[in-house]
């Protein structure tokens, strides 16, 4: 019996990674050997969506990595745009917007962790003075 309940564990892995790499269902069953009927049937169990929803969001999180590392080359991208006159000047008002829009949320961003760091430590105090 274990041998089958291995197996199978490891089919719905496959089934899991086939559905994100894949762009539906049916291509993700036939990618992980098993039929689309059978990965309806998986993607309703409950211990299957919490594994399928896991591996969603690691990958997600992943992809976000690979746009953080590269916040550097985007920002320069944007510059560039915005900066030479070659560009459509539709493309530079555009840059010049995403420049600006970036900029204030980075500072809204900033903002909102300072009032959440004293909130934090007001209620700290708070609690410390109950005691």
């Amino acid at each position: 019996m274990t041998g089958h309940g291995s197996k199978f564990g490891r089919k719905q892995e496959q089934a899991i990674a086939a559905l994100l790499v894949h762009r539906n269902i049916e291509e993700a069953a036939r990618a992980a050997g098993i039929g689309y009927k059978t990965l309806l049937r998986w993607l309703e169990l409950p211990e299957f969506q919490k594994r399928y929803g896991k591996a969603r969001r690691e990958s997600v999180q992943q992809a976000i990595a690979r746009l953080q590392q590269n916040t550097g080359v985007a920002s320069v991208t944007i510059l560039k745009l915005m900066t030479d006159p070659n560009v459509p000047a539709a493309i530079r008002l555009r840059a010049a917007a995403h420049a600006m829009d970036y900029s204030i949320k980075g500072v809204e961003l900033d903002d909102i962790e300072a009032r959440l760091a004293e909130l934090e430590r007001a209620a700290e105090e708070n609690k410390n003075r109950g005691r």
